[in-house]
């Protein structure tokens, strides 16, 4: 024992030097496996269905309004019909007070009275004029006269027949009718009211023709028209009935753009079902149009596809791969790359097309502890500098 603590107490300093190396040895070691193994910042790869929509604002209309007028003038004797009310064709609306179209009518009555009394005249007197130039009583002169007043008289008949004929349908006009089947939306005037029609026709009536056919006109702007085409489904809410999503489709993009603040727009017209006529005229329109949609596809959200580089997440050899061909993705333990295309992308989502990814596979965004390129600092963060946080 005491030649051991002698060789101890002489060989002290190398005793020290050598337990100093193996624990410094055994510490570098333990902390090279410990950083190989790094704390992947990933987001989810899901799968489902993903839709790109263009939203707009749109009035509801029936799809066809007549405006009811009046071809004559005078003062509003009796209305038949009010708001709402349910029309036929041909059914009794409002009659003008007729005194004056009646007058109107007699007098063209006498005149064609006296245009065929003197028709009539004319026209004995021609033929007696014939029968005594044929028997060389009268030059020929006389008889072409008796011809021409007989067709003067016919000519004054004629014209009599139709400015009674103007009036007697002037009269008819003071009874207004409904041109077509529908449903009464607006009335303009009142019993006693005066209708003016000397240089334009007067609206008395705005009737909807079938109100369980709606439309809604939208205005759509020129970044979008592009993507718009005829049957695309459509779904809208209205504020009376919050809850509800109501559906339609696209009938028509008209041609014809106008400008607003500078933008130009174009109206789409779409077709709504209103059997149950829920939906009223004037109703403001909330529209959601479906221009493509992928069923069961895979999917990640919009920020996992911020990653600039794949450098400390993975080794690349190739030049051509980045983060806009390839996906760094950890499936298990292992991460590896796969090639994508991105496919349609909403304000949230965006769909990933490749036939490499597996379920359960996850998209590499960063490290924790990944320092910023841009300062050489920890951002305190995963991912890339503005990047997203740890999942």
């Amino acid at each position: 024992m005491t030649d051991k603590r002698n060789w101890f107490k002489r060989h002290k300093w190398w005793t020290v030097f050598g337990v100093a190396l193996i624990a410094t040895v055994g510490i570098s070691v333990f902390g090279a496996k410990k950083m190989e193994k790094k704390n992947y910042v990933t987001m989810d790869i899901t799968r489902g269905d993903i839709s790109q929509t263009v939203t707009a604002t749109g009035e509801i209309m029936p799809v066809n309004t007549v405006s009811v007028g009046s071809q004559v003038s005078g003062t509003i004797e009796e209305i038949f019909v009010d708001y709402n009310s349910v029309v036929k064709k041909g059914d009794k609306l409002l009659t003008i007070e007729p005194s004056v179209l009646q007058a109107s009518v007699d007098e063209a009555k006498a005149s064609l009275d006296s245009a065929i009394s003197q028709r009539n005249y004319a026209k004995n007197e021609y033929n007696r004029s014939k029968t005594l130039y044929q028997d060389d009583y009268i030059p020929r002169s006389e008889m072409e006269k008796a011809q021409t007043t007989y067709e003067q008289a016919e000519a004054a008949v004629v014209r009599a027949q139709s400015q009674y004929d103007k009036a007697v349908t002037n009269l008819s006009y003071a009874t207004i009718v409904s041109p077509v089947d529908g449903t009464v939306i607006s009335r303009k005037v009142d019993k006693g009211q005066t209708v003016a029609a000397s240089f334009q026709t007067p609206d008395l009536f705005e009737i909807a023709e079938d109100l369980t056919k709606m439309q809604i006109e939208t205005s759509v702007s020129e970044a979008d028209i592009g993507t718009i085409k005829q049957g695309q489904p459509v779904t809208f809410t209205v504020d009376a009935y919050s809850s509800n999503v109501f559906k339609g489709e696209v009938r028509q993009i008209r041609l014809s753009p106008t400008t607003t603040s500078n933008v130009v727009v174009y109206t789409v017209v779409i077709d709504v079902d209103n059997a149950d006529l829920k939906l009223m005229p004037g109703m403001t329109a909330f529209v959601t149009i479906v221009v493509a949609e992928a069923k069961d596809a895979w999917k990640a959200q919009n920020s996992a596809f911020l990653i600039r580089s794949f450098d400390g997440i993975v080794a690349v050899s190739d030049e051509n791969i980045t983060p806009k061909t390839h996906l760094a993705i950890k499936r298990g333990e292992e991460i590896k790359l796969i090639s994508y295309t991105k496919g349609l992308a909403t304000a949230t989502e965006t769909q990933i097309i490749s036939d490499e990814i597996m379920a359960g596979d996850k998209i590499v965004i960063g490290y924790m502890g990944q320092k910023s390129k841009k300062s050489g600092q920890n951002n305190g963060r995963g991912g890339m500098m503005g990047g997203p946080g740890p999942r």
